[in-house]
């Protein structure tokens, strides 16, 4: 009997712990005495709602459950794109399409929640605004014609500005691209009637100076025509086309001749040709 009810006991012990332990882990999971904060996160610890000056970084961090709390925010860069209308320094309106590359400071996420809030609230009341009041002095420096042929200046521009003016918020920017303009139908119909007007007045200015150039070609050739006839005036005398019209004649005369009965065209005298032959 005394072995039966000390092997009670002891069950009774092993069961009594084992409950124990699942009571704790129960009350571990649910109360959660401890933090785990994310790769590309931080933790801003606040005591009773209090924000703390204590900012934890990544892996696991014990806390004090009820008493203690943690609000994990994203310190990875985050792409946003942001539409806003402004107007040109000739009053054109101007809808540009921004992509904005932002994260915020690990170092300073318990302020910007302390001052801010989450990273919604900071796009909304913090890097919008900023964003459509940046674009808007910018783009009034400029006419319509020059936010599109000085796209790389306004740019740097505005991303110069929208970095000065978040960074005191602990928002740091990395890039601005633009990434698209569109103007008013007006507007665009004389930008497209320009751009024609200006490839036809090319068009034109082609076909005059190729004119031009024919033009001069016809006379270089006229000019070294008449120079080539002039030099071949100056180099025909009677004995050399008599000598050129010996040196092409055949050995017979023409079976046509005049009526006088005289030979036509070539002067030869019989008794020169003879008396050649003879010294020959």
């Amino acid at each position: 009997m005394r072995n039966v009810s000390r092997n009670l006991d002891t069950n009774f012990q092993y069961g009594f712990y084992i409950a124990g332990g699942i009571f704790i882990l129960f009350l571990a999971i649910t109360i959660r005495p401890f933090a785990i904060v994310n790769a590309g996160e931080r933790g801003v610890l606040m005591r009773f709602g209090k924000v703390q000056e204590q900012v934890l970084g990544e892996g696991l961090h014990p806390i004090m459950p009820i008493v203690t709390s943690v609000k994990r925010l994203n310190v990875r860069v985050q792409k946003n794109t942001f539409k806003s209308d402004a107007a040109s320094k000739d009053l054109q309106t101007i809808t540009t399409e921004l992509a904005v590359n932002w994260h915020i400071d690990p170092l300073r996420v318990n302020k910007i929640f302390q001052q801010v809030g989450d990273e919604n609230l900071i796009i909304d009341g913090i890097i919008t605004p900023a964003v459509s009041e940046v674009l808007k002095a910018a783009t009034a420096k400029k006419t319509a014609e020059e936010v599109i042929t000085k796209r790389t200046e306004l740019k740097e521009e505005i991303d110069n500005h929208l970095k000065n003016r978040l960074e005191s918020y602990g928002i740091i920017i990395d890039d601005v691209s633009l990434v698209n303009f569109s103007f008013s139908p007006e507007f665009s119909r004389a930008i497209e009637s320009k751009q024609i007007a200006e490839q036809e007045a090319k068009q034109a200015e082609f076909i005059a100076q190729k004119a031009t150039q024919e033009a001069q070609a016809d006379i270089n050739r006229a000019k070294g025509q008449a120079e080539a006839q002039r030099l071949q005036r100056l180099t025909l005398t009677p004995d050399l086309l008599q000598k050129q019209a010996i040196e092409k004649w055949d050995g017979r005369f023409p079976t046509v001749m005049s009526g006088n009965g005289a030979l036509p065209l070539i002067n030869i005298n019989p008794s020169s040709l003879a008396s050649g032959n003879q010294q020959q």
